[in-house]
């Protein structure tokens, strides 16, 4: 037996994750100038900035709750906006398709 097939992976969650989704939501929604929302561009808007963010996985409710925490910070949703602003601008300027 593997070691992947002992232990369920499928639990830790990065909480950045639905964080960068929601403010790239938000973002894409207030350009006054369009950008392509087709499923390349926009997956990888999210990927830049996810990349770019620092991760906060948890797997437990204790763990949630830390990542919360963290998601509090100040600094922490300001390098989160940041990154998906400078995504949304890589990708408008370099899309993933012609």
């Amino acid at each position: 037996m593997g070691f992947k097939d002992q232990y369920d992976f499928e639990q830790l969650v990065n909480e950045a994750e639905r964080l960068v989704i929601d403010e790239l939501e938000r973002q894409l929604d207030a350009l006054s100038e369009p950008v392509c929302r087709c499923e390349d561009c926009v997956l990888d808007m999210a990927t830049l900035a996810l990349n770019a963010v620092k991760p906060l996985y948890r797997v437990s409710l204790l763990g949630s709750l830390y990542a919360a925490h963290a998601m509090d910070e100040a600094s922490y949703a300001e390098s989160l906006r940041k990154a998906v602003a400078a995504a949304i601008q890589r990708v408008r300027e370099n899309p993933s398709h012609d």
